[in-house]
């Protein structure tokens, strides 16, 4: 019953932030990916990841309705992600992350424009992550874990970088304008992140249920934007196949928030291009997860499938969200200084 208790109120906090503010743009900011959302390290344990991601999308939607767009095709991005934590003690741990994308890229339908492709690389966001084992009961035949978290993303990438859009015959001159936030590496803005994950193992039956929640508080980034708080719900089903083989199962929700302005800039006057009502949408996925492991490191891969989008406006949908990695966990010798006797 009690466990029982405290995933409802893992769900209940959820449903109260993702009702309360909301999240960034499509594309305009760091994801943040990698293996199975996890709670604490052992003390003097460090844990390292490092995942590529590869997102590709042509779908657009209105509402929950296809529709189509008249100046981009489709929209591409590689991205790493880097994430090493270490146990400070048995309760706490403390994870640093860092993306950098590969490539965003962003095509239009006419091929003789500079402007066809937009495309960016390079650093993104840094990502400061402790997080504290608050609960913790183990019998026979269960076990079962609350570790909560609170992080604060830095944002080292672009967020306002431009691209030509028009080229002088004449002249030759390049006249420039600020791209869109789907092909910028940064959102530019300090966001707040709170996190809880929740496991209950089932020994016997080695079966491991938990659920992660994440939510992120977005701040206004130089430009004066503020793109939407984010908020998702993960709930996993995991268990192994073989000595080496697991299997995971994640049913997802995201909830994206409508992008805010400030009142007190002119982006006309700046050639910036801003819809704030075709932002914020809904998502329900499924996840599947495929992990090996040999000793303290693990491969794994999985996939992205939407099985239900909401897009205010019309936007760009997810359709192909693709992540294979490796995490590696181990825990160095200490080192025993032993002072020589005096004779």
């Amino acid at each position: 019953m009690k466990n029982l208790l405290i995933l409802l109120f893992l769900v209940f906090l959820f449903r109260y932030q993702s009702h309360a503010q909301g999240c960034c743009s499509g594309g305009s900011g760091s994801p943040m990916v990698g293996g199975v959302s996890m709670g604490v390290l052992q003390q003097g344990q460090f844990d390292f990841s490092e995942s590529y991601q590869y997102f590709y999308s042509n779908t657009f939607l209105a509402g929950k309705q296809e529709s189509k767009s008249n100046t981009v095709q489709d929209l591409s991005s590689r991205y790493l992600y880097t994430r090493l934590g270490y146990g400070i003690t048995s309760k706490l741990s403390v994870y640093a992350e860092l993306g950098y994308f590969l490539q965003k890229k962003e095509r239009g339908f006419d091929a003789s424009r500079p402007d066809y492709i937009k495309q960016s690389s390079g650093v993104a966001d840094l990502i400061i992550f402790p997080r504290y084992l608050v609960y913790e009961k183990s019998s026979a035949k269960t076990h079962s874990e609350l570790t909560l978290g609170v992080g604060l993303k830095i944002p080292l990438g672009n967020y306002h970088d431009s691209s030509t859009v028009y080229i002088d015959p004449i002249t030759g001159a390049h006249l420039k304008a600020v791209s869109p936030p789907t092909v910028q590496t940064s959102s530019g803005s300090n966001d707040f992140i709170l996190y809880g994950f929740y496991l209950m193992e089932l020994k016997k039956q080695k079966l491991k249920l938990f659920s992660s929640v994440t939510y992120m508080h977005k701040g206004y980034n130089g430009m004066g934007e503020k793109f939407g708080d984010f908020a998702a719900i993960g709930v996993f089903a995991n268990r192994p196949i073989g000595r080496r083989l697991g299997v995971t199962l994640q049913a997802r929700y995201e909830w994206i928030d409508k992008m805010q302005v400030s009142p007190n800039v002119d982006f006309v006057a700046q050639g910036i291009s801003l819809e704030p009502e075709s932002t914020g949408s809904k998502k329900i996925s499924l996840v599947p997860q495929l992990t090996y492991s040999k000793k303290s490191i693990t491969l794994f891969t999985l996939y992205d499938y939407p099985l239900y989008q909401y897009m205010n406006g019309m936007q760009l949908a997810s359709k192909h969200l693709f992540t294979i990695g490796i995490n590696y966990r181990f825990k160095p010798k200490a080192t025993l200084f032993q002072a020589k006797e005096l004779k």
